[in-house]
C-alpha cells in the first residue's frame, strides 16, 4: 500500500515539535505530527521559564507564578537576587502542551496521538497507524530521540533530573548549589499556582540517579519540606548538540541536544529551535540568528560546565565565585540564561537566613 504523503513530518509533540508543526501548516505545508503517548504536554519537567523573550512565546493566561526574587544558595552562602521586574516564571507543561497543540491543529496540522514511530528511511516513516511518506523530517523526540539514532549521532553528554509535585504552592523559588556533592547540579523549589516542583539536577558523569535521589531526599528532609508517599519522576536530559540539519532531516530541542547542561533549561530553546527549523525548511536563504545566538549560549554553559567539573575544589571555587559575582551584581541573573533578550536588572540583599 503506498504510504500517505506529507511536506514535513515532525516526530514528538512536545514545545519544539508543536511550534515547529504550527509554523509550517500556516504557511500551507501539509504536516503531520506523531506523538507516541497518547496525552500531550505531561513531562518531566520544573516548568521554569526564564523571562528572556517569555512574552513572545507564551501567552499570559498559562504563566502560573512569576518571580522577581531569586534565593540561590551554597554551602557557604546565600544571595537574593530581586530585580523589578520578574526574572522567572513557572508554567504548567500539560497546559502549555495543550496550548502549543490547539495553535498547531487550528493552523492546519495533523496531530496523531499514541502513534509510535518503528522504523525510518529517507523518505518514509514506519508507525503502529501506518506508513507516512515525507519530503522533510523533524526529530522532536526528546533526549532518546529515534531520528537521532537514525542519523548515528550518539550522546555522550547527558544530564538527569528527578522532582516531585508537593501539593501546596510554596512561597519562593529556591536554587541550591553544592560542589562539593553535586558538582554542577542544583536543587530547586520552583513554585506553580496549586503545586510546588522540588527536585535536583545533574551531569550523569557526576552523580548516578541513585546517588542523585538520595541527595535530594536529604536536602528536602533537611528544610522540612515533606515527600513521602509521593511519586518521584525522573528524565534524561541532552545537552551533547552535534548539529541540527542533516540534508532532509532537522532535529529540534532535546532531540538536538539544545538543552542547557548547566541549568537543564529547555522549554524556550526547544520553542525557538521549533521556529527557526520550519523557516529554514520554508525558505533555505533564511539566517536563524535566534537559534545561532541560542547554539553560542548553549557551547558557553556547555564550557563551564565541563570546566568547573574537572575537580570538586576547581568547581566549589567557580560556583562560589559566581555567586558571589551574582550577590555583587558584578553579572546579572540574565547572564545564566540560555535566550538572549533583554532582561531585568537584578539587585541584592544581604543573606536570607531563612534560605
Amino acid at each position: 500500500m503506498k504510504a500517505d504523503h506529507f511536506h514535513t513530518i515532525i516526530i514528538g509533540a512536545g514545545p519544539a515539535g508543536l511550534r515547529c508543526a504550527r509554523t509550517l501548516a500556516a504557511s500551507g505545508k501539509r504536516v503531520l505530527v506523531c506523538e507516541k503517548n497518547r496525552i500531550i504536554g505531561p513531562k518531566t519537567c520544573a516548568g521554569g521559564v526564564t523571562c528572556s523573550g517569555l512574552s513572545q512565546a507564551i501567552p499570559a493566561q498559562l504563566v502560573e507564578r512569576h518571580f522577581s526574587i531569586q534565593n540561590v544558595s551554597s554551602t557557604l552562602q546565600q544571595a537574593r537576587l530581586i530585580a523589578e521586574k520578574p526574572m522567572v516564571a513557572t508554567v504548567n507543561r500539560e497546559d502549555l502542551g495543550h496550548w502549543l497543540a490547539a495553535a498547531a491543529t487550528e493552523a492546519g496540522a495533523t496531530i496523531l496521538t499514541g502513534t509510535a514511530v518503528r522504523h525510518i528511511t529517507a523518505t518514509e516513516i514506519v508507525t503502529s497507524q501506518g506508513r507516512y511518506g515525507f519530503d522533510f523530517l523533524v526529530g522532536a523526540d526528546g533526549s532518546n530521540s529515534l531520528v537521532r539514532r537514525f542519523l548515528s549521532l550518539p550522546i555522550t553528554k547527558m544530564g538527569v533530573g528527578i522532582q516531585y509535585h508537593i501539593p501546596s504552592s510554596l512561597p519562593e523559588m529556591v536554587w541550591h548549589l553544592d560542589p562539593k556533592h553535586l558538582l554542577t547540579g542544583y536543587c530547586w523549589i520552583f513554585p506553580q499556582a496549586h503545586r510546588t516542583s522540588v527536585g535536583a539536577y545533574c551531569f550523569r558523569r557526576h552523580m548516578n540517579p541513585k546517588g542523585l535521589k538520595t541527595y535530594l531526599h536529604a536536602w528536602l528532609d533537611s528544610r522540612k519540606i515533606p515527600y513521602q508517599g509521593l511519586r518521584a519522576e525522573a528524565a534524561n536530559i541532552n545537552f551533547d548538540y552535534q548539529g541540527w540539519h542533516f540534508k532532509n532531516i532537522f532535529l529540534i530541542g532535546d532531540a538536538a541536544g539544545l538543552a542547557s547542561g548547566l541549568t537543564g533549561e529547555g522549554i524556550l530553546p526547544a520553542m525557538i529551535s521549533g521556529e527557526e527549523i520550519a523557516a529554514t525548511i520554508l525558505n533555505p536563504g533564511h539566517k536563524p540568528q535566534r537559534l545561532n545566538r541560542l547554539i553560542k549560549n548553549h557551547q558557553r554553559h556547555t564550557r563551564l560546565l565541563l570546566l568547573a567539573g574537572k575537580n570538586k575544589f576547581g568547581c566549589q571555587l567557580i560556583t562560589e565565585s559566581l555567586i558571589l559575582a551574582l550577590k555583587l551584581k558584578i553579572i546579572p541573573f540574565s547572564a545564566l540564561e540560555m535566550a538572549t533578550e533583554e532582561a531585568p536588572h537584578a539587585r541584592t540583599t544581604e543573606e536570607d537566613p531563612a534560605l
